[in-house]
């Protein structure tokens, strides 16, 4: 296959049936017009409605689109990981299937690889469209941390980029098995542009993404991305430290005083207290050795069971 400039477009999905054809005809409308060689890849994240139906109508009708089918649901890191690794182009961008991403900003990053020679190509949320103001709180807290513990500015990223043939052979190299796409991509380097754009709202269907979903996506990838979580456990171990010496030092003059009195309540708080950190510590200790425990089994990404 010649691959001369070609752009690799991967669309991971989820229970997309009611918008995947929208998203192949918009994308590739785009891509023609702008006179782009192209390919675009559906990866199904194990759907459980018609979206894999839907992906093999496409492809038997575009020779341009490809499909990757998940034995089922390994999640969008994985999808994403598997359309890296079955692209052809000389670059690929990653976007989302319900359209949020708009596919028009696609020409403007070509343009910056292939004219200007950025490796990625980045496109940051200027505005994050209609969310509720707690989905938009949470979302910033848990960007202020990423952005904290990985020393990388990850405030309004998005997974829609674009990366040079180089960029994405380092990323589908990489042996962990808990990846965070959106920070490995900034983490690697390389030459490097933003572009802005603008939270579209959904055309059909609703979000996959629960508050469950959310919260367990940000733990893990905080926790597979800094080790800043076992930081705080030493942190509060300090922390116990010093109440202890102070409780001591006070414990002790009241003795020698002579004016210690038995002191029930206190000791139960401290008691409380104590154990608190202890149970905290442990809880994080123990989220680490899962997370090792699932890398030494050394478990794929993600299994494919068709393609087309």
């Amino acid at each position: 296959m010649n691959t001369n400039n070609m752009l690799s477009v991967i669309i991971p999905s989820y229970n997309e049936e009611e918008i995947i054809r929208k998203t192949a005809s918009e994308v590739s409308r785009i891509l023609n017009k702008a006179d782009i060689e192209h390919e675009l890849i559906f990866v199904d994240d194990g759907s459980k409605d018609s979206t894999w139906a839907r992906i093999k109508e496409l492809a038997s009708d575009n020779p341009h689109i490809h499909g990757l089918h998940f034995s089922r649901n390994f999640g969008k890191e994985s999808a994403i990981f598997a359309g890296l690794k079955a692209a052809n182009g000389d670059c690929a961008v990653v976007i989302d299937c319900d359209l949020q991403h708009p596919p028009m900003k696609i020409p403007e990053m070509y343009l910056l690889w292939k004219e200007e020679g950025y490796e990625i190509v980045e496109a940051v949320k200027s505005d994050r469209g209609k969310e509720s103001k707690m989905h938009s709180w949470a979302a910033n807290c848990f960007y202020r941390i990423i952005s904290k513990v990985t020393h990388i500015d990850m405030s309004n990223t998005s997974d829609f980029k674009l990366m040079d043939r180089k960029v994405i052979t380092t990323l589908i190299n990489m042996p962990e098995n808990q990846t965070f796409f959106r920070a490995l991509s900034s983490w690697v380097g390389y030459k490097t542009t933003q572009i802005p754009f603008v939270v579209a709202e959904r055309e059909a269907g609703v979000s996959k993404w629960s508050t469950l979903s959310l919260v367990k996506y940000a733990l893990t990838n905080i926790t597979s991305f800094s080790s800043a979580p076992m930081q705080v456990v030493t942190l509060l171990g300090i922390i116990m430290l010093f109440v202890a010496i102070i409780l001591g030092c006070i414990a002790i003059y009241q003795k020698i005083s002579g004016i210690a009195l038995g002191g029930f309540t206190t000791v139960i708080l401290i008691i409380l207290f104590s154990s608190s950190i202890i149970m905290i510590s442990l809880g994080v200790i123990g989220y680490y050795i899962s997370k090792i425990y699932e890398e030494i089994k050394g478990r794929p990404k993600y299994i494919i069971s068709e393609q087309v």
